[in-house]
């Protein structure tokens, strides 16, 4: 008789803080970094690499743009990269 395989699970991740997202979002959000945070790595890099890449002058974009996202976050409206709501 051969036995079952053993499955190896992951711990559950503890939920991402709705506050710590909007405090990145709102003081380093040119950088991307709330999207790292909410495991958006795509989105981060991104804002990342205008803001990098334009020696700065990009942040004028992206800042209104992480703005926007921090009051979202704040709200409820916006959900880490898994989907789940953040606490």
């Amino acid at each position: 008789m051969q036995a079952a395989p053993m499955q190896a699970t992951m711990p559950a991740a503890a939920p991402k803080q709705k506050m710590v997202a909007f405090l990145l979002g709102f003081f380093l959000g040119a950088f991307g970094v709330h999207n790292f945070y909410l495991g958006k790595k795509g989105m981060g890099l991104t804002q990342l690499l205008v803001t990098v890449l334009t020696l700065g002058f990009g942040a004028l974009i992206i800042g209104p743009w992480a703005l926007v996202q921090s009051i979202m976050i704040i709200m409820g409206k916006i959900d880490d990269a898994d989907g789940n709501p953040l606490v």
